[in-house]
């Protein structure tokens, strides 16, 4: 994508991005973007081999990705939804599908570069990323919607961190009741299965103390 200057137009959010940018330490796959207008706000040129930041519809940009990635990788799945363009994508040296999703239609006041690497690859990409404060507040949002174990690990990881939450006491407090009704099987089989062995006490015997605390204040 960034040989094809696809990145230029996508800026890296979610679970993903925060392991392979900021250490986050628990597993992530899919990749979370979203996406910017083109340069100009307008369609420059309709040819889908041309500069990627000239094609302002997102139909053709969308289009024009998918030719591109079709070179490297079977695409299973591709699907221009109401709010995000969604590919599925699988490679002969990869067993599982690996899913991207692009948010349309967003607004964006503020974007920050940051290095994605990964310990099992010797590449590396430079990238435009979502600030940490922008995604701690789409963290809250999530977890206080999906109830999903795995944003309450995301949102410890950025305490931790040292970012702050923009959060009223009334979603501080909701916060706090959703981790109180996290279950055992939660804990036991959903963040377990997102962790390494060693770190999996930790969580069954604290649940969230740090994250607790912050919230509480």
């Amino acid at each position: 994508m960034q040989s094809g200057r696809y990145l230029d137009r996508l800026v890296f959010g979610g679970g993903t991005m925060l392991r392979l940018c900021f250490g986050l330490d628990r597993y992530s796959v899919d990749l979370d973007f979203w996406l910017l207008p083109a340069a100009g706000g307008k369609k420059i040129s309709p040819d889908l081999k041309s500069d990627p930041l000239s094609l302002g519809d997102h139909t053709m940009w969308f289009s024009g990705l998918q030719q591109f990635l079709g070179r490297f990788y079977e695409i299973r799945d591709a699907a221009d939804k109401f709010h995000t363009l969604v590919i599925e994508l699988k490679s002969p040296d990869y067993p599982r599908i690996l899913k991207l999703e692009m948010r349309k239609g967003v607004t964006l006041t503020k974007t920050e570069r940051a290095i994605a690497y990964s310990p099992h690859s010797s590449v590396q990409v430079y990238i435009r990323t979502i600030p940490l404060a922008e995604m701690m507040t789409s963290k809250i949002a999530a977890f206080l919607q999906r109830k999903e174990i795995r944003d309450a690990y995301d949102l410890e990881f950025l305490v931790k961190k040292g970012v702050a939450a923009n959060i009223s006491p009334a979603q501080a407090d909701q916060a706090l009741t959703a981790i109180a009704a996290l279950t055992r099987q939660d804990y036991n089989v959903k963040l377990c299965s997102l962790l390494e062995a060693e770190q999996r006490p930790y969580y069954r015997q604290n649940n969230f103390s740090i994250l607790k605390a912050y919230l509480e204040k």
